[in-house]
């Protein structure tokens, strides 16, 4: 499996992460520390996780319970430093951690040490802010997006005051990088000098949704990524399932995303069908499973990529290994790059 540094860190992890945003609800305990296993055995040594999962739905009484199911993981292999942990402090967008208060300098060293105890850690790996405190255009909110609303100074200050925390936790120990989520290219750059004026720690990552059927990440944070040496964590890479084609022809599998969550995030939409359609014809007509084909065009960025994969089964899990060391030839990037003309943006 590609190894790949986490920004100006010297932490290397596999170009693909399990995500964990199922683990123990629709994943049991026991899965979830198979699918690990699985993992490991495949040369993927990245896990990632939140404080706020599960997810669909994000509910009270299950918050902290993915971290717990590696937490879990952690205490019955005892193989903690084969692997590298990334959690999520909460923003206010987060529901029932906090409130909903998100994060700020004065609640973060409590999040650290939950999120700890939970993962039965003293360190992790990689800690993200999920989602920004002045808000964000992630998440279909970019077709309506309004940032005339935000406070400049009270934005620059929340991230000095931020800043101060993760550093304090880094020269604890308790931590080891700090990294984003759901963030712009404004946000991210203004984090970097930030953190260069105040003494905090250098944003090495940045998790946002990147796939086939969302390539927001392809010019302005791009460039970002690339200049300033941040990695992207793409989470979605399968557009939710969307991707495999499971949905077609008005299909919901039992126990899928779309029973669920029926509208998909937004991501639902009366073209996005059609655009799948053509990126099925491309998988088929070069004898590719779509699933293996939309997970290695990842690689194909000109920028560095991380891709976060779930499963909630591990059949699903066996079927997405199969083909990890897959490289895609000039045609089928080009046929991609055509459908992704034809169909920009379908949701």
């Amino acid at each position: 499996m590609k190894q790949i540094p986490l920004g100006s860190s010297d932490i290397m992890v596999s170009d693909w992460c399990l995500g964990t945003m199922t683990f123990g609800t629709h994943t049991s305990v026991a899965d979830s520390g198979r699918q690990i296993d699985m993992c490991l055995d495949a040369g993927i040594n990245f896990l990632d996780t939140a404080e706020m999962y599960p997810v669909n739905p994000v509910a009270a009484e299950t918050v902290g319970q993915s971290e717990e199911a590696i937490g879990a993981w952690v205490a019955a292999s005892g193989r903690r430093d084969a692997v590298v942990i990334a959690t999520k402090v909460s923003g206010a967008n987060g529901g029932f951690v906090r409130g909903g208060a998100g994060f700020n300098g004065g609640n973060i060293a409590q999040a650290v040490d939950d999120s700890l105890r939970r993962l039965n850690t003293d360190v992790i790996d990689l800690y993200q802010l999920h989602w920004p405190d002045r808000g964000s255009y992630m998440f279909r909110q970019n077709w309506t997006y309004d940032p005339s609303g935000q406070d400049r100074t009270a934005t620059l200050d929340h991230m000095d005051s931020v800043l101060g925390a993760m550093q304090a936790q880094i020269d604890a120990g308790k931590v080891r990088a700090f990294g984003l989520s759901n963030e712009s290219a404004w946000g991210t750059t203004r984090w970097i000098d930030r953190a260069a004026a105040v003494g905090g720690p250098r944003v090495v990552s940045v998790q946002n949704e990147y796939s086939l059927l969302c390539r927001l990440f392809d010019t302005d944070m791009a460039e970002m990524a690339v200049n300033e040496d941040v990695t992207l964590l793409s989470f979605s890479p399968l557009a939710a399932g969307l991707l495999t084609g499971k949905y077609q022809g008005g299909q919901v599998p039992t126990n899928s995303r779309m029973q669920f969550s029926p509208e998909m995030g937004g991501r639902k939409s009366v073209r996005v069908f059609d655009a799948v359609d053509a990126y099925l014809q491309v998988a088929h007509g070069h004898g590719l499973d779509p699933v293996h084909m939309a997970l290695a065009w990842q690689r194909s960025r000109p920028f560095p990529v991380g891709a976060i994969f779930g499963a909630t089964t591990v059949a699903q899990l066996e079927h997405l290994l199969a083909r990890r060391d897959l490289e895609l030839d000039d045609a089928v990037l080009k046929a991609l790059d055509a459908v992704h003309y034809a169909h920009p943006m379908p949701y």
